[in-house]
């Protein structure tokens, strides 16, 4: 997603360094057409900045990094708000301009409160399938809420030009629309993505509890990260393609595989190590607690036994944790790499 992310902040930088377009207003409009134009232009390009935020912003999950460009455009909207609240009606009809008013005012609350939100939501959605269904959710929010508003806007714009027999041309590049695509995609991205994601954040719980060598925690996370693959796995295949685009479900079926068999297969090697290591341990302590003359010679066969079992998992233990260090590798760089693809190529430009 780095490249994404990297193209957006770009787009994004050069729009708010330039503020709000030079104001065009004065207090009398020959026509209606100019007055239509006039409004017109001022919605696309506070539309077009929100949009390029929005998408860097919430979906490229970098919320926080781009605080200070969230800064610059609530005060460009706040700019734009005074300064269409004090143009004139138009032959006393103000709809039009109360429309584009209420759409700022709400593009603003978005900015200020629900951006607010979504960058703390953010902080913590990593941390459990809850937290990150709460972060997904609040995404949606603000996606039906600029839809919404924007419609609103575009509805007002259609009746104003059939009031006044305004030759109104759609040129296909409504904003609304874009919002309504975006949201379509990122609907099923979000919906693929929870299901990968219920068994990557067990698998951090489970390696957590590996890298503590804390047995319990290992075996209840395992048992946990068994379930949720089998669970993702059977939904997955219910999962339709996208536009005929199987690219997505595909990688996180691969990946949730790796995740089903590293439970299943993998980490009882890793475990089956500690438990003979934990078990020599033990013998080797209780062996070396008694005086040399009480030793049997029970005790040190199973003392020896016990060693070689140790040394014999451990290359298994080793062998096991590389191959699975690599297939995680592999399976994180395909995920991410066609998560990035798939974005590129659906979303609206």
């Amino acid at each position: 997603m780095k490249k994404l992310f990297l193209y957006g902040i770009l787009i994004l930088s050069c729009l708010l360094l330039n503020g709000v377009s030079k104001s065009l207003l004065a207090q009398n409009f020959n026509n209606a057409g100019e007055y239509l134009d006039y409004l017109s232009t001022e919605f696309t390009k506070i539309s077009t900045n929100t949009w390029n935020y929005t998408s860097v912003a919430s979906h490229g999950k970098k919320t926080k990094k781009v605080d200070s460009l969230r800064n610059v455009l609530i005060a460009n909207v706040s700019d734009e708000i005074k300064k269409i609240e004090s143009m004139p009606k138009y032959n006393e009809n103000a709809r039009l301009r109360d429309s584009l008013v209420s759409y700022l005012k709400l593009n603003n609350n978005v900015l200020k409160q629900d951006y607010a939100k979504i960058a703390d939501l953010e902080e913590i959605s990593g941390q459990s399938y809850d937290l990150m269904i709460a972060y997904l959710k609040a995404q949606d929010i603000v996606d039906i809420k600029l839809e919404h508003a924007s419609e609103m806007f575009e509805m007002q714009q259609q009746v104003f030009a059939n009031k006044y027999k305004i030759n109104f041309i759609d040129n296909g590049n409504k904003i609304s629309k874009k919002l309504k695509d975006a949201h379509i995609v990122y609907n099923y991205y979000n919906m693929v993505y929870l299901i990968f994601f219920k068994s990557f954040i067990q698998e951090s719980y489970m390696l957590d509890a590996l890298s503590k060598i804390d047995s319990t925690g290992i075996e209840q996370n395992r048992v946990a990260l068994l379930k949720n693959s089998k669970d993702g796995l059977s939904k997955i295949d219910t999962v339709k393609d996208f536009r005929g685009d199987a690219s997505l479900k595909n990688a996180a079926n691969q990946s949730i595989k790796f995740f089903n068999e590293e439970a299943e297969v993998k980490i009882p090697i890793l475990t089956d190590f500690l438990s003979k290591k934990e078990n020599f341990q033990k013998l080797k302590s209780a062996y070396y607690a008694k005086p040399e003359s009480k030793r049997t010679d029970k005790e040190k066969e199973d003392l020896d036994k016990a060693l070689g079992d140790v040394n014999q998992a451990l290359n298994k233990y080793y062998t096991t944790n590389q191959e699975i260090n690599k297939e995680r590798y592999n399976q994180s760089e395909n995920w991410n790499k066609t998560v990035s693809d798939f974005l590129l190529k659906y979303l609206p430009k």
